[in-house]
């Protein structure tokens, strides 16, 4: 019978899944998680477009994902959704997981989400009566504080994806640095937390290595602009 990790007085670890987008706040979350004594990472989950093979809305490939995983040593829980996604596919989907979570002694699912009631509200209720606790460790943070944190910490990360209603789709591609944050126009969240634009993180305190990337083509679609993100051929993973 395998051991238990245990924490501080010998108490067990909480085993966490960490809910993984590929973008900045998930791994800032990931960072967060591993400064506590108290948990135990034990995978990161992350849902895919099936038929296209990228990370909804970010648009980022599944080789990509797969990078991130190795470069912060934990396992990938890549669960692919059909395209298009019903409400109850997606539900009969993630109820699945719940049960393999559960079967795998996961007590805790994180989530990078940082003020958003309505999410915080529908995470909540789909937990309910699982035996499995939501945890929120970067919620109510300020996010002009929050981004200038992740930067000064280490974070690099590009925009894969931007909402061309409410920011131009030249920032699509862009690095995540301080000069994207001072160029952001009046009303756009620095951490894009209303979905006004989507990150993929290539280095940072979380991960034991950085991911060598290149940038592919734009394309804008339905209404988002979309730069595809590409490994390098000489990346050591």
């Amino acid at each position: 019978m395998s051991r238990r990790a245990t924490g501080p007085r010998g108490k067990p670890k909480q085993r966490v899944l960490l809910s993984w987008s590929s973008g900045k706040d998930s791994a800032w979350t990931l960072h967060a998680l591993r400064q506590r004594k108290d948990v135990e990472l034990v995978g990161l989950l992350c849902t895919l477009n099936s038929a296209a093979e990228r990370v909804a809305m970010h648009g980022v490939r599944r080789s990509l994902l797969e990078a991130q995983a190795a470069a912060a040593k934990l396992p990938l829980w890549a669960i692919d959704l059909p395209s298009p996604c019903s409400n109850d596919a997606y539900e009969r989907i993630m109820t699945g997981v719940l049960e393999r979570a559960r079967a795998e002694r996961v007590a805790a699912i994180a989530y990078g989400d940082l003020f958003l009631e309505d999410i915080r509200a529908y995470r909540l209720a789909r937990h309910a009566g699982t035996g499995i606790e939501p945890i929120f460790p970067l919620w109510g943070r300020a996010t002009d504080e929050l981004a200038r944190e992740m930067i000064r910490g280490g974070l690099r990360a590009r925009l894969s994806c931007v909402d061309t209603r409410v920011l131009g789709a030249e920032f699509s591609g862009r690095a995540f640095d301080k000069a994207l944050l001072d160029a952001l126009p009046a009303g756009i969240d620095p951490c894009g937390e209303r979905g006004e634009f989507h990150t993929f993180v290539h280095a940072g305190p979380m991960f034991e290595q950085p991911i060598a990337v290149r940038i592919g083509e734009r394309v804008v679609r339905d209404g988002f602009a979309f730069t595809d993100l590409l490994l390098c051929a000489d990346h050591v993973g």
